[in-house]
C-alpha cells in the first residue's frame, strides 16, 4: 500500500514532498501514486530502445521535475543522472553507453514503487 511509512521506508525524503503540498498526505499520496503512472516512464523507456538520446533526455528531464517535487528520492536521483547525462543531446544523437545502467537503476526503483500500488 502506497502510505508515507512505505515511502520513507524506501528512502524518499517525504517531509520535503508533504512541504510542497502544503503538508496534506492525501494530496501528496494521490501525487505520488500519479508520478508513478507517469508516461514518461514508457517514454523514456521507448526512447532508449530506439537509440534515441534526445528523447530519452526529454522523458528523463520530465521524470526529474516530477519525482523532485515529491522528493521520491529513489527514483529522482538516476532520473536526475540520466537527463544530466542525456542534456547535450542533439536529434540524431545515440544513446551514451552510460545510460542504460542508469535507467535500469531507474526502472528497478519504479518498479519497488509500483508494488506499493498493488
Amino acid at each position: 500500500m502506497l502510505t508515507i511509512d512505505a515511502l520513507k521506508a524506501r528512502g524518499s525524503k517525504v517531509e520535503e514532498g508533504l512541504a510542497r503540498c502544503m503538508n496534506n498526505e492525501s494530496f501528496y499520496l494521490r501525487l505520488a501514486g500519479m508520478a508513478l503512472k507517469d508516461g514518461n516512464f514508457e517514454s523514456l523507456r521507448a526512447a532508449l530502445e530506439s537509440n534515441d538520446a534526445k528523447g530519452a533526455f526529454e522523458a528523463a528531464h520530465a521524470l526529474k521535475g516530477a519525482l523532485g517535487n515529491l522528493s521520491l528520492t529513489p527514483l529522482y536521483e538516476p532520473a536526475s543522472a540520466l537527463t544530466e547525462l542525456l542534456r547535450a543531446a542533439k536529434p540524431g544523437d545515440p544513446v551514451p553507453p552510460a545510460a542504460p545502467p542508469l535507467a535500469d537503476a531507474l526502472f528497478a526503483a519504479l518498479a519497488d514503487h509500483l508494488s506499493l500500488l498493488d
